[in-house]
C-alpha cells in the first residue's frame, strides 16, 4: 500500500524496543471513553502480575475524555482483563478497564458493568458469543484507501474475499492485526476481505459469557494501533459511503447450552420470539447511524421491522441452515452496527432471552447517558 506522510517511524522505534527494562514491566491500561472509542495511559510495574487481580485501580481526568465534569473529573480504571503486549513483547501487557466514578457508581458509559450482571446471573446457559467485526480503511483525507481520488472504483462483485492488485487493499495492515491478536490470547477466529472495497472483517470467538466483550474491545484497540503504525485509519462508520455499497456491521452469534443440545431449535424459535418484542429497544443500542445501513438492501433488514429466517441473510436474525438441518446450534442476529458496543449487544440479548435481573437493566442505562451527558454539559459550563 501506498505510504501516508503519517506513518510512525517504527524502523527507528525497534532499536528502543530492544533495551533491557530492568526487571520493569510496562502495563497499559486502555479503557472506552465517551465517543465509542478507546484511549490509554501507561504505568511501571516493579513486577509481572500472576492475574489481573494484582493490577491496582488507576484513574484519569474523565473532563477531558467526555465522561465527567469538570468539577468531579476523577474517573478511576478498574483493571478486568490483561493480555501480553503484542508491540513491546517480554512481560509487559495490556490490560482492560471498567470505568468507575467517585462515588461509588459506574461511569455512564459502563456498559460492561451490567452486561457482567446479566451474565453471571445467567450463567447455567452457559452463553457462547461470536461476533463479526467489520470495518473500513481511510487514507489520511477521509476517503476509502485504494479509491481512486474524487471517484470510485468498479461496482461490487470482485472484492469480497478478493485476492490479487485492485481487488484487495491493506492486506499488510490486516495481515499485522490478525498476528497481534493471536499472540495478545485475543480468541479470533478469522478474517477476510469484505463486499466493498478497502473494508474487512474479522471474528472474534465463540467466547463465554462478558470475556467476548472484552476481547472485542481490545482487538478494536489492537486494529487502531496497527493502522496507526501504517499510516491509515480505521472507521467503524455502519455506512462509511452512501449509495450502492455494502455497510458494515457487527454480526452476533449466539449459542445457549439449551440450543446447542438435542431438540435446541424449540429454544432458538422462542428467542427469535423474545427478541421481536423488544425490537425497538435493540434498535437503539446496536449502534449509530445503523438507519444509514439497514435499508432492506446489501445483506440487510428493514431498520424497523423484525424478521428471521433460514439461511436468509435479508432477516434481522438468520438460522444457519445446517443448524435448522440438525435442529439445534445458533443464530445470527445481523442487525447490530459495526460501531455498536459489543457489551450492550450481549447484554441486551441476554436481557431479552433470559429476563431482567436485578442490578442490571441495559436499556435504561443506555437511554440515561444522554440526559447524563446533557447534564454534564451544563455543569462543566457554569462558572
Amino acid at each position: 500500500m501506498a505510504q501516508s506522510t503519517a506513518v510512525s517511524n517504527t524502523n527507528n522505534l525497534d532499536r528502543y524496543l530492544k533495551l533491557d527494562q530492568k526487571g520493569s514491566v510496562i502495563a497499559e491500561y486502555v479503557w472506552i471513553d465517551a465517543s465509542n472509542g478507546v484511549r490509554s495511559k501507561c504505568k511501571t510495574l516493579k513486577k509481572k502480575p500472576s492475574s489481573v487481580k494484582e493490577l491496582s485501580e488507576w484513574n484519569f481526568d474523565g473532563s477531558s475524555t467526555g465522561q465527567a465534569p469538570g468539577d468531579n473529573s476523577d474517573v478511576f480504571l478498574r483493571p478486568v482483563a490483561m493480555y501480553p503486549d503484542p508491540f513491546r513483547l517480554g512481560d509487559n501487557i495490556m490490560v482492560m478497564c471498567e470505568c468507575w466514578m467517585s462515588d461509588g457508581k459506574p461511569n455512564a458509559y459502563n456498559y460492561r458493568h451490567d452486561a457482567s450482571v446479566l451474565m453471571d446471573k445467567n450463567a447455567k446457559h452457559e452463553f457462547w458469543f461470536g461476533l463479526e467485526q467489520e470495518y473500513t480503511f481511510l487514507d489520511e483525507n477521509g476517503w476509502p484507501y485504494g479509491w481512486p481520488k474524487n471517484g470510485f472504483p468498479a461496482p461490487q462483485g470482485p472484492y469480497y474475499c478478493g485476492n490479487g492488485l485492485g481487488k484487495v487493499v491493506c492486506r499488510d495492515i490486516v495481515e499485522a492485526h490478525y498476528k497481534a491478536c493471536l499472540y495478545a490470547g485475543i480468541e479470533i477466529s478469522g478474517t477476510n476481505a469484505e463486499v466493498m472495497p478497502a473494508q474487512w472483517e474479522y471474528q472474534v470467538g465463540p467466547c463465554t459469557g462478558i470475556d467476548l466483550g472484552d476481547q472485542l474491545w481490545m482487538s478494536r484497540f489492537l486494529l487502531q494501533r496497527v493502522a496507526e503504525e501504517f499510516g491509515a485509519k480505521v472507521t467503524l462508520n455502519p455506512k462509511p459511503i452512501p449509495g450502492d455499497w455494502n455497510g458494515a456491521g457487527l454480526h452476533t452469534n449466539v449459542s445457549t447450552k439449551e440450543m446447542r443440545e438435542d431438540g435446541g431449535m424449540k429454544h432458538i424459535e422462542k428467542a427469535m420470539e423474545s427478541l421481536g418484542k423488544r425490537h425497538k429497544e435493540h434498535m437503539k443500542v446496536y449502534g449509530e447511524g445503523n438507519e444509514a445501513r439497514m435499508t432492506g438492501a446489501h445483506e440487510t433488514a428493514s431498520y424497523d421491522k423484525f424478521t428471521w429466517g433460514i439461511a436468509n441473510r435479508g432477516s434481522s436474525v438468520r438460522v444457519n441452515r445446517a443448524c435448522a438441518d440438525e435442529g439445534k446450534g445458533y443464530f445470527e442476529d445481523r442487525r447490530p452496527a459495526s460501531n455498536a458496543d459489543p457489551y450492550q449487544i450481549t447484554g441486551m440479548i441476554v436481557e431479552t432471552i433470559c429476563g431482567k435481573v436485578e442490578g442490571a437493566d441495559m436499556f435504561q442505562t443506555a437511554t440515561k447517558v444522554a440526559t447524563d451527558q446533557q447534564e454534564m454539559v451544563v455543569e462543566v459550563a457554569k462558572p
